[in-house]
């Protein structure tokens, strides 16, 4: 039996029938009849940002730490615009949202309407799809249709534009079983000629390496279970991209800590020093590879990827796989038990005394003296007082992103949410308020720098709105910390615009929002303040001061292969240049 409905209740109910609990967004003129339907229904929250690239990054933060695709609403012309950044940075990392569009009606679409713009055209880059319905009998499809591509394959944001008029007209519901989805159904099993060949690989390499991304993660919670056995029943060492974290247990006995220009020195070395890499999930990013003709060298490689296109895009692969994570570990497991779980354990144990020899180099060791709290002792007080707790960690983008992912272990997936192919300064903020309305009982952390912060802060709002205690982990050194950084190590000290000299009092920001605002500036007091932090029950904005200068290291310099890093001066006894690192 069918349904006459208008375009606008055809939304609300898609969204319902798509499972939909949560919806990020802002109103304008030409989504007011969705808004409409939204207030006459109990079923789906709405959460009104501050911003429409609030909307998006908050509905990638519910997507990242649920699995499920998260969606935003926003108006036409700005308001979609305003999306555009929060849309490739999904598309980058991944992430399945839907957003959903206002836009003019049909009749003035081409006229230079009040607040029109061609959504389609702009956003057409940065999504997986996106779709301009132009008749409400084909809106309930599209929107199903929408939430498919969102979530299968490579999963990725997509768009609906929806003109006012379409909002307005009635006509059928499509219910989701109604919907042809034929036309998009990524291969999810592997070759099996090809699983084998990886098998008899991984039975004969002395020094095999798991470099896994966020592709497993993508996957779903089974996929990192199979990932966890076939690392720990083969003994094979793992390292991680950004995104990848938590995919494999920071505790588990294989770990070897993330890899890349900020990674750790005995990932790095293991990489380049391999003679079998297996590629799960990830996409041979740049942060990753360093100088691309220098990479993993002596290595046959292998890539399982469920993007056929990531497949030899940057490194020419000798076992490529095209495949879903999960199916193919699944495989992998089954053909090498089967085989008799053979691994060449002579081999993999001077491999490991290898490795074992890298990590005396203790690439993370840092000195904390004085007054002047140091960020990576911040962290490291941060993670012994909450990683016990039931949490989740979000955070902007610069040096405080990268002593995150160095200093804080991450035991499960989809517990670290962060910016990793866009580098988007801002995202941190919204995407902890997404994924405290996701998981409202947890503790949710974003850590960040001041400046990064500073690009949403205006989601203190929302936060204080709908109570949701999200904490603000502020690293402040009153500076663009990866900037002046690379300023300092690349371009001769000149510290061109990356000093911060009018910043406001963010305890008194806070407090001006009716939020808690905390200030700690020596050593001694951290602990208590970060416990006064935690006790809170709503919005925290903890502003640490920390030392102006500190350098983020490891680092692999531009242009330099993964055997050449930059490590701090309390990480080896070599001669310390004057940057305050040793090149080795």
């Amino acid at each position: 039996m069918t349904r006459q409905m208008t375009g606008a209740r055809m939304v609300v109910q898609a969204l319902k029938d798509q499972g939909v609990d949560t919806v990020f967004g802002y109103p304008g003129g030409a989504v007011l009849p969705i808004y409409d339907e939204v207030f006459q229904q109990n079923d789906i929250q709405h959460i009104l940002v501050r911003h429409e690239q609030g909307a998006v990054h908050a509905a990638e933060g519910y997507a990242r730490s649920t699995g499920k695709v998260g969606v935003a609403l926003v108006t036409s012309g700005p308001g979609a615009t305003n999306a555009v950044t929060g849309l490739t940075d999904a598309l980058l990392d991944s992430i399945p949202i839907v957003v959903l569009s206002g836009q003019v009606p049909t009749f003035m679409i081409g006229s230079d309407a009040f607040q029109e713009a061609d959504t389609v055209g702009i956003t057409r880059p940065c999504t997986k799809h996106n779709w301009l319905v132009k008749d409400t009998a084909t809106l309930s499809g599209t929107i199903h249709q929408a939430f498919h591509v969102a979530r299968s394959g490579r999963p990725g944001p997509v768009l609906v534009d929806i003109p006012k008029d379409v909002q307005f007209a009635s006509a059928s519901y499509t219910a989701p079983q109604a919907v042809n989805t034929s036309t998009y159904q990524p291969q999810l099993k592997g070759d099996v000629a090809s699983i084998t060949e990886l098998v008899e690989a991984i039975e004969k390499a002395e020094r095999p390496i798991f470099y896994t991304g966020g592709g497993v993660i993508n996957s779903g919670p089974a996929a990192a279970q199979l990932l966890r056995e076939l690392v720990d029943t083969t003994g094979i060492p793992i390292t991680s991209t950004l995104m990848g974290l938590g995919a494999y247990p920071a505790s588990g006995k294989n770990w070897l800590g993330m890899l890349g220009m900020h990674g750790l020195y005995e990932a790095n070395m293991a990489m380049h020093g391999c003679d079998l890499m297996i590629n799960i999930g990830a996409r041979f990013d740049d942060r990753i590879t360093g100088v691309i003709e220098a990479f993993s060298p002596k290595s046959k490689k292998a890539h399982i990827d469920i993007d056929p296109s990531s497949i030899n895009k940057v490194i020419k692969t000798d076992i490529p796989i095209v495949g879903d994570v999960g199916h193919v570990l699944e495989d992998i497991l089954k053909i090498w038990k089967a085989r008799g779980r053979k691994i060449n354990k002579e081999g993999i144990a001077k491999w490991n005394t290898q490795i074992n020899k890298w990590r005396d180099t203790d690439c993370l060791s840092f000195k904390q003296e004085g007054k002047v709290i140091k960020p990576q002792y911040a962290l490291q007080r941060l993670e012994e007082l909450t990683k016990d707790m039931d949490r989740y960690i979000t955070t902007e983008v610069g040096q405080h992103q990268m002593w995150a992912a160095q200093y804080l272990g991450f035991e499960d997936p989809n517990r670290f949410m962060t910016s990793g192919g866009l580098g988007t300064m801002g995202y941190g903020f919204p995407a902890s308020i997404g994924v405290q309305m996701a998981h409202r009982d947890s503790l949710v952390i974003n850590v960040a720098g001041e400046a990064s912060w500073l690009m949403n802060m205006q989601e203190l709002g929302t936060a204080m709105q709908f109570r949701l205690p999200v904490k603000q982990f502020i690293l402040n050194n009153e500076r663009l910390g990866m900037v002046r950084q690379w300023q300092e190590l690349l371009h001769g000290e000149r510290y061109s615009h990356s000093w911060s000299e009018s910043l406001p009092d963010f305890v008194k920001l806070a407090e001006a929002f009716g939020a808690k605002g905390i200030q700690c500036s020596d050593p001694a007091d951290l602990d208590d303040a970060i416990k006064e932090m935690l006790a809170h029950d709503g919005p925290v904005l903890f502003d640490c001061l920390v030392e102006k200068h500190e350098n983020c290291f490891p680092m692999i310099p531009s242009g330099k292969p993964h055997n050449e890093m930059l490590l701090g001066e309390a990480s080896t006894q070599g001669a310390i240049d004057a940057s305050g690192a040793v090149l080795v």
